[in-house]
């Protein structure tokens, strides 16, 4: 059974993407730490990130480092903090949180709600931060 992120990336179901390329997928996620709070994937369904083979692993790291630069363009914060959890979806992935502070990063506080308005909104900004720096 396909993951959510695999059903993302075949187009089956929206989300609001903000980079791209042959191999990695990057998008906002719906219930957010903080506004900007992005997830980078690999198209290749995956599990569990230590399963990637070291290729893709680098890579994802290295599209991922990109989108970040992207996000730092366009939330104001003091860096992008990155985790892997890979618990609640069964498909390898990344997060890149705009961070002020350490609990900034707490997954246990109350996420964000926002409409879909914001989240096109800042999904586009990014999206054009991203292009640019190619």
């Amino acid at each position: 059974m396909s993951s959510i992120f695999s059903r993302i990336v075949a187009r089956e179901i929206p989300a609001h993407i903000v980079a791209e390329d042959e191999n990695f997928l990057a998008f906002l996620d719906i219930n957010p730490l903080v506004q900007g709070h992005t997830l980078v994937i690999p198209k290749q369904e995956m599990d569990y990130i230590f399963d990637l083979d070291d290729e893709v692993l680098a890579g994802l790291h290295i599209f991922a480092k990109k989108v970040a630069r992207a996000i730092e363009a366009v939330v104001t914060c003091e860096r992008i903090g990155v985790t892997v959890i890979g618990l609640e979806v069964p498909h390898a992935h990344v997060h890149l949180i705009p961070i002020n502070a350490v609990n900034d990063m707490n997954f246990g506080k109350e996420k964000l709600s926002l409409g879909k308005e914001d989240l096109m909104e800042v999904a586009e900004k990014i999206k054009a931060a991203f292009t640019l720096a190619k």
